[in-house]
């Protein structure tokens, strides 16, 4: 690993977020910029953070089951790191805290799945415990709500984080 304070934390990029049965918006478009995003972060040496979601049984989460894999477009190198979760808040009950501080990081890359659950949260949770976060606005998706569709949500979620983090386009991003 380089001296470099940066890591890039993919969240939740797996293959249950492209499902046909539960596509989030742009799924597929998503996932090619975090394919980018891993290249860039792999040439600077940069350390990439899989975060991956446990579901409780009978999600298309649950562990080791097809949908809980992380998507093979983004599939984690040698080197690479993944951390997994069972809540919306990647630094909960997880190694994430540790592995950061283990490599003087202190600054987060962060994109991934879902928008306004587990990307929200742990930019948040990340601001919150003094890292300097640059939230990826056009990679990160997730599924239209009840009186939302999914790009209202994005772009409300990029407004409020943008507040406390900063914004930046995938193409925009160098390490």
């Amino acid at each position: 690993m380089s001296d470099n304070k940066t890591a890039l934390v993919v969240i939740d990029a797996q293959v249950n977020m492209s499902d046909p049965d539960y596509p989030c918006y742009d799924a597929r478009g998503v996932i090619g910029k975090l394919r980018t995003l891993i290249d860039k972060a792999h040439a600077a040496d940069v350390p990439v953070i899989y975060i991956q979601n446990n579901g409780p049984e009978g999600e298309v989460d649950y562990p080791h089951t097809p949908g809980w894999e992380i998507d093979p477009e983004v599939a984690p190198a040698p080197g690479d790191t993944i951390i997994e979760k069972t809540t919306p808040d990647s630094f909960h009950e997880t190694s994430l805290g540790e592995k950061l501080a283990a490599g003087g990081i202190k600054d987060l890359v962060i994109a991934g799945f879902q928008t306004d659950w587990c990307v929200q949260t742990t930019t948040r949770q990340a601001v919150n415990f003094g890292y300097n976060v640059t939230l990826v606005k056009d990679a990160h998706s997730t599924l239209d709500g009840k009186t939302r569709m999914a790009s209202e949500i994005i772009a409300e979620t990029n407004a409020e984080l943008g507040e406390i983090a900063t914004l930046k386009e995938a193409s925009q991003v160098s390490f």
